[in-house]
Protein backbone atom coordinates (compact mmCIF):
# COMPACT_ATOMS: atom_id res chain seq x y z
CA UNK A 1 0.00 0.00 0.00
CA UNK A 2 1.48 3.13 -1.19
CA UNK A 3 2.02 6.37 1.39
CA UNK A 4 -0.95 8.38 1.69
CA UNK A 5 -0.68 12.04 -0.19
CA UNK A 6 -1.00 15.36 1.92
CA UNK A 7 -2.08 18.81 0.40
CA UNK A 8 -2.34 22.17 2.61
CA UNK A 9 -4.85 24.49 0.93
CA UNK A 10 -4.81 27.90 2.70
CA UNK A 11 -7.78 29.56 2.13
CA UNK A 12 -10.09 26.92 2.22
CA UNK A 13 -13.05 27.97 3.96
CA UNK A 14 -14.57 29.36 0.94
CA UNK A 15 -14.36 29.89 -3.39
CA UNK A 16 -11.65 27.93 -5.11
CA UNK A 17 -10.01 27.13 -1.76
CA UNK A 18 -13.08 24.68 -0.67
CA UNK A 19 -13.87 23.59 -3.92
CA UNK A 20 -10.33 22.49 -4.41
CA UNK A 21 -9.90 21.15 -1.14
CA UNK A 22 -12.91 18.86 -1.78
CA UNK A 23 -11.36 17.74 -4.99
CA UNK A 24 -8.26 16.77 -3.33
CA UNK A 25 -9.91 15.22 -1.07
CA UNK A 26 -11.69 12.72 -3.53
CA UNK A 27 -8.57 12.23 -5.34
CA UNK A 28 -7.19 10.24 -1.76
CA UNK A 29 -5.37 13.58 -0.37
CA UNK A 30 -5.73 13.81 3.42
CA UNK A 31 -6.10 17.63 3.49
CA UNK A 32 -4.73 20.57 5.81
CA UNK A 33 -7.29 23.47 5.56
CA UNK A 34 -6.41 26.71 6.63
CA UNK A 35 -7.77 30.12 7.36
CA UNK A 36 -9.43 32.41 9.56
CA UNK A 37 -13.31 30.84 9.86
CA UNK A 38 -12.12 27.82 12.06
CA UNK A 39 -16.00 26.74 12.22
CA UNK A 40 -17.07 26.69 8.56
CA UNK A 41 -12.97 24.84 8.08
CA UNK A 42 -13.90 22.40 10.74
CA UNK A 43 -17.40 21.66 8.82
CA UNK A 44 -15.67 21.45 5.45
CA UNK A 45 -12.98 18.77 7.09
CA UNK A 46 -16.31 16.39 8.80
CA UNK A 47 -17.50 16.35 4.83
CA UNK A 48 -14.25 15.09 3.43
CA UNK A 49 -13.37 11.59 2.70
CA UNK A 50 -10.28 11.32 3.84
CA UNK A 51 -8.71 12.70 6.85
CA UNK A 52 -8.96 16.71 7.92
CA UNK A 53 -6.88 18.96 9.65
CA UNK A 54 -7.68 22.57 10.45
CA UNK A 55 -5.45 25.49 11.63
CA UNK A 56 -6.96 29.15 11.93
CA UNK A 57 -5.02 31.73 9.95
CA UNK A 58 -5.22 35.13 9.08
CA UNK A 59 -2.42 35.42 6.34
CA UNK A 60 -2.42 39.46 6.71
CA UNK A 61 -0.58 38.52 9.84
CA UNK A 62 2.63 36.84 8.26
CA UNK A 63 5.00 35.65 11.53
CA UNK A 64 1.87 34.11 13.09
CA UNK A 65 0.72 32.54 9.72
CA UNK A 66 4.38 30.79 9.15
CA UNK A 67 4.44 29.39 12.28
CA UNK A 68 1.06 28.17 12.09
CA UNK A 69 1.15 26.72 8.74
CA UNK A 70 4.55 25.06 10.23
CA UNK A 71 2.64 23.34 13.26
CA UNK A 72 0.16 22.27 10.67
CA UNK A 73 2.54 21.05 8.35
CA UNK A 74 3.86 18.83 11.77
CA UNK A 75 0.71 17.63 12.66
CA UNK A 76 0.15 15.83 9.16
CA UNK A 77 2.09 12.84 7.87
CA UNK A 78 3.46 14.49 4.78
CA UNK A 79 2.79 17.87 2.75
CA UNK A 80 3.38 16.66 -0.79
CA UNK A 81 1.20 19.76 -2.11
CA UNK A 82 0.61 23.27 -0.82
CA UNK A 83 -2.27 25.65 -2.75
CA UNK A 84 -1.73 29.37 -1.32
CA UNK A 85 -5.49 30.35 -2.15
CA UNK A 86 -6.34 33.25 -0.01
CA UNK A 87 -6.82 36.57 -1.23
CA UNK A 88 -8.65 39.69 -1.09
CA UNK A 89 -9.71 42.58 -3.16
CA UNK A 90 -11.44 45.65 -2.41
CA UNK A 91 -12.81 48.48 -5.51
CA UNK A 92 -10.90 51.16 -4.15
CA UNK A 93 -11.31 54.35 -6.61
CA UNK A 94 -10.62 56.61 -4.05
CA UNK A 95 -7.57 55.46 -3.60
CA UNK A 96 -8.20 55.26 0.26
CA UNK A 97 -4.92 53.68 2.53
CA UNK A 98 -6.82 51.37 4.50
CA UNK A 99 -7.92 48.78 1.23
CA UNK A 100 -4.48 49.39 -0.12
CA UNK A 101 -2.88 48.15 3.18
CA UNK A 102 -5.15 45.30 3.39
CA UNK A 103 -4.69 44.17 0.14
CA UNK A 104 -0.86 43.86 0.18
CA UNK A 105 -0.80 42.31 3.44
CA UNK A 106 -2.46 39.37 2.73
CA UNK A 107 -2.08 39.55 -1.22
CA UNK A 108 1.78 40.31 -1.24
CA UNK A 109 3.24 39.95 2.64
CA UNK A 110 0.66 36.89 3.30
CA UNK A 111 1.79 34.88 0.03
CA UNK A 112 4.96 35.36 0.19
CA UNK A 113 5.18 34.04 3.49
CA UNK A 114 3.47 31.12 3.10
CA UNK A 115 5.23 30.26 -0.18
CA UNK A 116 8.76 30.36 1.47
CA UNK A 117 7.33 28.03 4.42
CA UNK A 118 6.01 25.53 2.09
CA UNK A 119 9.36 25.46 0.33
CA UNK A 120 10.78 24.86 3.65
CA UNK A 121 8.86 22.18 4.54
CA UNK A 122 10.11 20.41 1.35
CA UNK A 123 13.11 20.66 1.52
CA UNK A 124 13.64 20.04 5.04
CA UNK A 125 11.65 16.54 4.23
CA UNK A 126 13.69 16.24 1.03
CA UNK A 127 10.18 15.34 -1.30
CA UNK A 128 9.15 16.31 -4.56
CA UNK A 129 6.99 18.92 -2.86
CA UNK A 130 4.23 21.23 -5.20
CA UNK A 131 3.14 24.31 -4.52
CA UNK A 132 0.78 26.32 -6.57
CA UNK A 133 -0.13 29.14 -6.23
CA UNK A 134 -3.46 31.26 -7.30
CA UNK A 135 -2.71 34.60 -9.03
CA UNK A 136 -5.00 36.27 -11.78
CA UNK A 137 -5.37 37.48 -15.01
CA UNK A 138 -5.58 40.56 -13.45
CA UNK A 139 -2.10 40.47 -12.91
CA UNK A 140 -1.62 41.41 -17.10
CA UNK A 141 -2.60 45.21 -16.80
CA UNK A 142 -3.01 47.74 -14.43
CA UNK A 143 -7.05 49.01 -12.71
CA UNK A 144 -7.99 52.35 -11.60
CA UNK A 145 -10.30 50.92 -9.61
CA UNK A 146 -8.81 48.14 -7.81
CA UNK A 147 -5.14 49.01 -8.24
CA UNK A 148 -3.15 47.23 -4.87
CA UNK A 149 -5.10 44.05 -6.27
CA UNK A 150 -3.96 44.05 -10.11
CA UNK A 151 -0.23 44.99 -8.91
CA UNK A 152 -0.43 42.39 -6.08
CA UNK A 153 -1.60 39.42 -8.80
CA UNK A 154 1.32 40.91 -10.55
CA UNK A 155 3.21 40.21 -7.58
CA UNK A 156 2.36 36.36 -7.30
CA UNK A 157 2.97 35.54 -10.68
CA UNK A 158 6.45 36.74 -11.08
CA UNK A 159 7.03 35.19 -7.51
CA UNK A 160 6.11 31.97 -8.23
CA UNK A 161 8.17 32.40 -11.68
CA UNK A 162 11.20 33.49 -9.86
CA UNK A 163 10.43 30.20 -7.40
CA UNK A 164 10.54 27.91 -10.41
CA UNK A 165 13.62 29.21 -11.31
CA UNK A 166 14.99 28.50 -8.12
CA UNK A 167 13.80 25.12 -8.31
CA UNK A 168 15.71 24.04 -11.42
CA UNK A 169 18.96 24.32 -9.14
CA UNK A 170 17.94 22.78 -6.03
CA UNK A 171 18.57 19.14 -5.14
CA UNK A 172 14.62 19.05 -3.94
CA UNK A 173 12.13 18.92 -7.32
CA UNK A 174 10.08 21.31 -6.40
CA UNK A 175 6.97 21.66 -8.80
CA UNK A 176 5.49 25.49 -9.01
CA UNK A 177 1.90 26.12 -10.49
CA UNK A 178 0.66 29.35 -11.24
CA UNK A 179 -3.07 30.10 -11.68
CA UNK A 180 -4.76 32.73 -13.30
CA UNK A 181 -8.20 32.25 -13.37
CA UNK A 182 -10.67 35.13 -14.76
CA UNK A 183 -14.09 35.78 -13.19
CA UNK A 184 -14.77 32.87 -10.99
CA UNK A 185 -18.17 33.13 -8.71
CA UNK A 186 -17.07 34.41 -5.74
CA UNK A 187 -17.25 37.45 -3.49
CA UNK A 188 -13.97 38.60 -4.83
CA UNK A 189 -15.37 38.54 -8.73
CA UNK A 190 -15.95 42.11 -9.94
CA UNK A 191 -17.47 40.80 -13.39
CA UNK A 192 -19.45 37.82 -14.89
CA UNK A 193 -17.87 37.73 -18.73
CA UNK A 194 -16.87 34.22 -19.00
CA UNK A 195 -17.41 33.48 -15.19
CA UNK A 196 -17.17 30.02 -13.83
CA UNK A 197 -18.05 28.06 -10.68
CA UNK A 198 -15.60 27.73 -8.01
CA UNK A 199 -16.21 23.70 -8.63
CA UNK A 200 -15.25 24.38 -12.29
CA UNK A 201 -12.17 26.06 -11.35
CA UNK A 202 -10.98 23.70 -8.91
CA UNK A 203 -11.46 21.11 -11.39
CA UNK A 204 -8.85 22.96 -13.96
CA UNK A 205 -6.73 23.05 -11.29
CA UNK A 206 -6.87 19.96 -10.54
CA UNK A 207 -6.01 18.95 -13.82
CA UNK A 208 -3.24 21.00 -13.86
CA UNK A 209 -1.40 19.80 -10.69
CA UNK A 210 -1.79 16.09 -12.18
CA UNK A 211 -0.12 16.91 -14.76
CA UNK A 212 2.60 19.17 -12.91
CA UNK A 213 1.50 22.34 -15.40
CA UNK A 214 3.66 25.34 -14.41
CA UNK A 215 1.05 27.58 -15.71
CA UNK A 216 -2.57 27.44 -16.12
CA UNK A 217 -5.52 29.94 -16.76
CA UNK A 218 -9.14 29.26 -15.49
CA UNK A 219 -10.97 28.66 -17.79
CA UNK A 220 -8.49 28.10 -20.67
CA UNK A 221 -9.87 30.62 -23.00
CA UNK A 222 -8.54 33.62 -20.67
CA UNK A 223 -5.47 32.67 -22.02
CA UNK A 224 -6.35 35.25 -24.72
CA UNK A 225 -7.59 37.70 -22.99
CA UNK A 226 -4.19 37.52 -21.11
CA UNK A 227 -2.21 37.62 -24.42
CA UNK A 228 -4.35 40.60 -25.54
CA UNK A 229 -3.37 42.56 -22.57
CA UNK A 230 0.21 42.08 -22.62
CA UNK A 231 0.21 43.10 -26.51
CA UNK A 232 -1.81 46.44 -26.25
CA UNK A 233 -0.15 49.38 -25.75
CA UNK A 234 -0.32 50.53 -22.54
CA UNK A 235 -2.24 54.22 -23.57
CA UNK A 236 -4.55 52.26 -25.58
CA UNK A 237 -5.62 50.13 -22.29
CA UNK A 238 -5.90 53.37 -20.12
CA UNK A 239 -8.31 54.51 -22.28
CA UNK A 240 -10.48 51.50 -22.64
CA UNK A 241 -10.20 50.68 -18.83
CA UNK A 242 -10.79 54.12 -17.64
Amino acid sequence: MGRTRGAIVVGASSGIGEALARNLAADGYEVGLAARRTDRLREIGEELPTRSYVATMDVADAETARERFDALADAMDSVDLVVISAGTADLNPDLEWEPERKTIDVNVRGFAAIATAAISQFEEQGIDGHLVGISSVAAHFGNGAVPAYNASKAFVTTYLEGLRTRACGSETDVTVTTVEPGFVDTELAYGSFWMCSPETAAEGIARAIRKERSHVYVIRRWRLVAWAFDIVPNAILRRVLS
